[in-house]
């Protein structure tokens, strides 16, 4: 029997910027390395499993789509013979599936129940070969991810050279405010050398470049020792505060008597700084007898792989999977998907996803291509699961989310929070974020009248302050931090969070001005839980926060006010939006049901106008630890997070402690790193 479809008028290729789902399930983790296969929709791209699952199946009966291109390949063996080459650039280097896999195709269709068409039929070959040369999903993300493009700026395109200062090869030897003769950053504009930042690793800088662009305004500046004569550098513009591109670089320098083909490339690139820096964020993956840890499979044992800078995301997801809430919430079966037509941009089904890409077990098994690729003696960790759909999804339209650079894991989190909270919780499911929410009292007191105000947020986080006492040292120690060593390291007392959670619940001072009797003698302020969570998230930075919220506006809740916005709602809006009293506006026609109404005794709410506040009241409120997002890095938006989790693994009577890092989940065996590189805390009420 012929297929009818096959001249359809809806079948064409896909465009450029299409995405195309052939390399695993947008319901499912299933992928084309299954023995039968995924199928692709030929008509809209979607990935749908052909196994004990068939998503594809049931694609086919939502969308009424018949045809579909099966793809199934195997990897190939891996030759060893030749040692990679340094990495000198932050990119993915270009190798094609041909060079690693096998992989076979045939056409399908599910209506005529036709298996195996002809390729060339109808307008097949455009279509088929369409898919087969499109970047994968995932690949578009993870070339992203490490891809990163300069393009020259403003200041640059516009730089106009001082034409009375003339520089010798004498005044390019050391900066010009202090000995240091490397890491010297010239001023293309006058012509001044400067040391640059101290890099963390051990390079030096007393930032005499910077402090000379704050001087002179002078915007941008090229690193000598980086120089090629091909004509690449480090260029920085101090007032975009970012890399560019100098396209008349040469020039520029011929303008301070540089010949750059005489120049040799002395010093890192600010990229390879990078690449070092971020290949020695290591967490130990060794037991206390110094072989590495042996790695876990099993049930809710699966790692994630890292698509380039994103381990912020995976140890978030890690930690939020352990807990109950999201188990259930999301552990409907799979053979009954969420009814879209679009899986992939749908966050219901990604969230399904997860859990059972997480938990399941399904997929947490040794890497059957490492297995061929690496000797029988080398430690086999997981393929890992990519969650490049999920992370696009939720990422989307976010300033910072949405690209490939490293993010703050707990920014992350709250995120998301409110991502699941505003989805759709049909049919009786609860949202898990509610187990999340709790009442933080704030108490303040004019320091003047003595009157009182009490206030009431609704929350479902803090942020905890982190002393920092340093530690005298000789100056000449070399001390060590993780797995980077350098010369007068600072070394700090250790803080129990115990210390943090008391500066948080203690009197602070603030400055405002009182209401009541117009004194501006100040307040004392002091938070306080009026209600307790089931689970409580404790942020823990290395800078002290402030221990709450923004202090309201009284400006900004009068003008919300005027527009007929009550006091509750306009405080709640301004608090969810950061004071921006626009997207306030927003907020309040996005949210009609919420009223922002907790118990205050401010007087600024009707007494019928209130709703018990989330959490739990009863005393003693006793929690256990679950879970750690832990980071290295010299800043929260660089270096590396993992996860720590409570899991009780087959064999022990007791929850053991699991790392999670990427796709390598093994059972840690070191609690003090734990404690030192912690920075997000999942605590459960017993």
């Amino acid at each position: 029997m012929a297929c009818i479809h096959i001249d359809s008028p809806e079948l064409r290729a896909p465009r450029v910027n299409q995405p195309v789902y052939r390399e695993d399930c947008t319901q499912c983790f299933d992928s084309i390395d299954d023995p039968s296969g995924l199928d692709v929709c030929l008509f809209c791209f979607n990935g749908g499993c052909t196994g004990d699952r068939n998503h594809s199946s049931i694609h086919h009966q939502r969308s009424g789509h018949p045809l579909v291109l099966n793809i199934r390949r195997t990897r190939k063996a891996v030759q060893r013979d030749e040692t990679p080459p340094k990495m000198s650039k932050l990119a993915i280097t270009a190798e094609s599936e041909e060079d690693r896999y096998d992989t076979t195709t045939r056409v399908n269709c599910h209506s005529c129940q036709v298996s195996d068409i002809e390729k060339s039929a109808g307008k097949l070959p455009a279509v088929v070969n369409g898919v087969l040369k499109a970047a994968t999903f995932s690949r578009k993300e993870e070339v992203k991810a490490w891809e990163q493009e300069y393009k020259p700026c403003q200041h640059i395109l516009s730089l106009v050279q001082d034409q009375s200062n003339q520089t010798t090869s004498k005044d390019l030897c050391k900066c010009s405010s202090c000995d240091l003769k490397e890491n010297l950053w010239l001023c293309l504009e006058c012509g001044n050398l400067g040391c640059g930042r101290s890099q963390f690793g051990g390079v030096g800088g007393n930032s005499h470049g910077l402090a000379h662009a704050d001087f002179s305004s002078h915007g941008v500046a090229v690193k000598l020792g980086s120089i090629t004569p091909e004509g690449s550098a480090d260029v920085f513009c101090y007032k975009c505060n970012d890399e560019i591109i100098d396209p008349d670089l040469t020039t520029h320098l011929k303008h301070w008597n540089i010949n750059i083909a005489d120049l040799e490339k002395t010093e890192q690139s600010l990229v390879e700084m990078q690449i070092e820096q971020n290949l020695k964020w290591g967490f130990s993956m060794t037991g206390q007898d110094g072989h590495e840890s042996k790695p876990l499979f099993g049930k809710g044992l699966t790692g994630l792989k890292n698509l380039g800078n994103s381990c912020y995301v995976s140890s978030v997801l890690q930690c939020l999977f352990s807990l109950p809430e999201f188990k259930e919430r999301y552990s409907q079966s799979m053979a009954i998907p969420p009814a879209t037509l679009t899986p992939a941009e749908d966050l219901e089904t990604q969230l399904r996803k997860l859990n059972d890409g997480l938990l399941s077990g399904r997929y947490s098994f040794p890497d059957p291509d490492a297995a061929i690729s690496t000797d029988s003696l080398d430690v086999v960790y997981q393929k890992g699961l990519a969650p490049a759909m999920f992370k696009h999804l939720v990422g989307r339209g976010h300033e910072e989310f949405s690209t490939m650079r490293q993010q703050d894991s707990f920014e992350f989190l709250i995120h998301l929070f409110k991502l699941i909270t505003r989805s759709k919780h049909t049919d009786g499911l609860q949202d898990p974020v509610g187990s999340f929410r709790f009442a933080l009292e704030q108490r303040l007191q004019c320091l003047a009248c003595r009157k009182v105000r009490y206030t009431v947020d609704e929350q479902d986080n803090i942020s905890v302050p982190v002393p920092a006492r340093h530690i005298k040292s000789n100056q000449n120690d070399t001390t060590s931090t993780g797995d980077q060593t350098s010369p007068n390291t600072p070394e700090f007392e250790r803080v129990t969070l115990k210390e943090c959670l008391d500066i948080f619940t203690a009197d602070e001072r603030v400055e405002l001005s009182c209401t009541a009797c117009g004194s501006k003698a100040g307040f004392l302020k002091r938070s306080r839980f009026k209600t307790f969570p089931r689970n409580l998230v404790i942020n823990a930075p290395g800078n002290p926060p402030s221990n709450d919220q923004p202090m309201d506006d009284p400006d900004s809740i009068a003008q919300l006010n005027e527009m007929g916005i009550d006091v509750a709602k306009a405080r709640m809006a301004l608090r969810e939006t950061g004071g921006d009293v626009m997207r306030a506006v927003e907020w309040v026609f996005s949210h009609p049901d919420d009223t922002g109404a907790l118990e205050d005794s401010s007087g600024d709410m009707p007494s019928g106008n209130t709703r018990e506040p989330p959490g739990f009241k009863e005393l003693p409120a006793e929690f256990q630890l679950q879970s750690i997002i832990c980071h290295k890095g010299a800043s929260v938006h660089a270096g590396h997070y993992v996860a720590f989790v409570r899991k009780l693994l087959p064999g022990s009577e007791t929850p053991q402690w699991v790392l999670f890092n990427d796709e390598k989940v093994v059972e840690a065996s070191d609690v003090e790193e734990m404690k030192q590189f912690a920075y997000v805390y999942f605590f459960r009420m017993l």
